[in-house]
């Protein structure tokens, strides 16, 4: 049950990882100035690089020296990521970020990962009427995600650590090791 007496504002909530109401209008208008910003990023060439550094700079929480994301990118608000230094993420990252997205420092993704916070009721009712919650993604320094690869909320992988492509990571990974399937398991330690 959804607790509709809580005087606090949708964002507030949704960033508190409490429920909220996907569609209200503060949130839709700060997500939509967020997909003006990824349309322009999305639209630029190879050769636009400092454009494209400065789209993301206001785009993103904060992203490190000499990171390079190719387009197209997918954000839902963009102020919610923080990525460190030396990143690189191929063609068609989605980062939806209704709770925070950490990226560490010199971590490699390959096309097409999905970084996934929003988490949504079970029960029918509450679903249909709009409610949705979070929970923030942490991704370590050094770590490789292959492509295709999916993060669900809540999930946090240890440093060092590669994640086989096409793997779904349903919960935390510890520090150095490779983890590969869906759900993605262990099977080496680095």
């Amino acid at each position: 049950m959804t607790d509709t007496t809580d005087a606090r504002s949708m964002r507030e909530r949704m960033l508190a990882g409490d429920l909220y109401i996907a569609d209200d209008p503060e949130l839709g208008e700060q997500s939509a100035a967020a997909l003006d910003l990824m349309d322009a990023y999305n639209a630029t060439t190879a050769r636009q690089g400092p454009l494209r550094r400065r789209l993301l700079e206001e785009l993103l929480g904060s992203i490190g020296e000499g990171t390079e994301i190719r387009p197209p990118f997918y954000v839902d608000y963009g102020t919610q990521i923080t990525i460190g230094a030396r990143c690189f993420a191929n063609f068609g990252l989605t980062a939806l970020d209704v709770a925070p997205i950490t990226i560490g420092d010199d971590v490699q993704m390959g096309p097409n990962v999905q970084l996934l916070t929003p988490t949504h009721p079970v029960e029918p009712g509450p679903r249909r009427d709009k409610w949705e919650a979070a929970k923030p993604i942490v991704i370590g320094d050094n770590v490789w995600l292959g492509g295709g690869v999916i993060v669900l909320p809540g999930v946090t992988i240890g440093a060092d650590t590669v994640v086989g492509a096409g793997s779904v990571v349903t919960k935390d990974l510890p520090a150095g090791v490779v983890a590969v399937g869906n759900p993605a398991r262990v099977v080496r330690t680095l």
